[in-house]
C-alpha cells in the first residue's frame, strides 16, 4: 500500500542525499488568514530554497500524505476552510476516509520521517496546556519527539502554554532542547520566556552531529532546536504576558477545549496586539526555515563518506 506521495523535486533530492526540509500545513490552514497564509507558506519555502535547500510541505490531499506540493495545491490548500486538524491520532482515519486535511507538528514528524526526512521547521511546539492538571490537555507533540527521529526547529513551545510544566514533560521524555545561541528557553513571540534551555549549541554541524549519535547510540525520538525569534519582531514577555492571560481566561469562560484552544488565543492574541503578532508569527517562522535548512545541509554532509 503507498501511502506517502512524494513531490518529484523531494524525491530526486532525497534519492541524490540532498537536503530537505519539512514544512508543517497547519499554520497555512489555521494560523494565518488568507491571503497571508499563502504569502507566508511561499516566503518560508522561498527562504528554505535561498539557503540551498528543498522545502517539503506536508498535507493530506484526497486521502493521501503528500510530502512536497505544487504551487497550485499550496494555493487550494490555503484558501480552503474548514480543513480538518489532523495530528497522531487521526492522521491514518482522515486517509482512509479519502479526505484533506493540514497537519499538526506530530503529523509532520510522522510524514517526514516515512519520507527519509530528517529536519523539520515549525513556529512554535504544542506543549502543556495552562490548566493541564484538570484538563489534562497536552499536545500529541511531545510524545511525537520522544518516538520520531526528527530535528524540530521551532522557536520554542507557544507562548500561550504552560511553559515550565512543558519543559519538565520534554525532560521526563528524553527530548534534548537545544537553545541556538541562548542559554533561555525562547518563547515564541519573545526571545527569553525567563526559563533556561537545558542545551547550547552555536553551529549547525554540532546539531547535525547530536542527530547522528542519538541514532548511534540507539535513543528513540528526536531533537528540538529552540531558535529565538529575530530581534527586530519580538514582543517581550513582559508586553504580551497580560495579553495571554486574558485569552486564556476568555477560553476558559466559553468552555473552548481539545483542538480548538490553541487557534482560539491566536485568534484573541491577534486582535489584542493588532496584527503586531501576526507579523512577529511570520518572522519567526522564516528565521526557524532558514536554520532548519541549514542543519539539513549539514546532516547531508554527515551522509557523506
Amino acid at each position: 500500500m503507498t501511502v506517502i506521495a512524494k513531490s518529484p523535486e523531494v524525491a530526486a533530492a532525497l534519492a541524490e542525499g540532498g537536503a530537505v526540509v519539512a514544512l508543517e500545513s497547519t499554520i497555512v490552514t489555521h494560523g494565518l488568514p488568507w491571503p497571508r497564509n499563502l504569502e507566508t507558506a511561499r516566503a518560508v519555502e522561498a527562504a528554505v530554497r535561498a539557503e540551498g535547500a528543498v522545502p517539503a510541505t506536508v498535507a493530506v490531499l484526497s486521502g493521501r500524505l503528500r510530502v512536497g506540493l505544487d504551487a497550485g495545491e499550496l494555493e487550494a490548500l490555503a484558501r480552503q476552510t474548514g480543513i480538518a486538524k489532523l495530528s497522531r491520532a487521526d492522521l491514518a482515519a482522515r486517509m482512509a476516509l479519502g479526505g484533506d486535511g493540514s497537519t499538526t507538528v506530530a503529523a509532520t514528524m510522522i510524514g517526514a520521517r516515512r519520507a527519509g526526512i530528517e529536519c523539520f521547521a515549525t513556529g512554535g511546539i504544542g506543549g502543556v496546556h495552562r490548566g493541564a492538571e484538570r484538563s489534562f490537555d497536552v499536545s500529541a507533540d511531545l510524545d511525537e519527539l520522544a518516538r520520531t527521529a526528527v530535528t524540530v526547529v521551532c522557536a520554542g513551545a507557544k507562548a500561550i502554554l504552560d511553559l515550565p510544566k512543558t519543559l519538565e514533560a520534554l525532560e521526563t521524555r528524553g527530548v534534548p532542547v537545544i537553545g541556538w545561541r541562548t542559554a533561555a528557553f525562547p518563547a515564541f513571540w519573545s526571545r527569553d520566556s525567563g526559563l533556561p534551555c537545558p542545551l547550547t549549541m552555536d553551529r549547525e554541524d554540532q546539531v547535525a552531529r547530536a542527530h547522528r549519535l542519538r541514532a548511534a547510540l540507539g535513543i528513540a525520538g528526536g531533537q528540538l532546536v529552540a531558535n529565538p525569534i529575530p530581534v527586530a519582531a519580538e514582543i517581550p514577555a513582559g508586553e504580551i504576558a497580560p495579553v495571554i492571560d486574558a485569552a486564556v481566561a476568555q477560553a476558559e469562560a466559553e468552555g473552548v477545549s481539545g483542538k480548538e484552544v490553541t487557534p482560539f488565543l491566536l485568534a484573541r492574541v491577534l486582535e489584542a496586539t493588532g496584527g503586531r503578532s501576526l507579523e512577529a508569527n511570520v518572522a519567526l517562522v522564516e528565521s526557524n526555515a532558514r536554520l532548519a535548512a541549514r542543519i539539513a545541509l549539514a546532516l547531508a554532509r554527515e551522509r557523506q563518506p
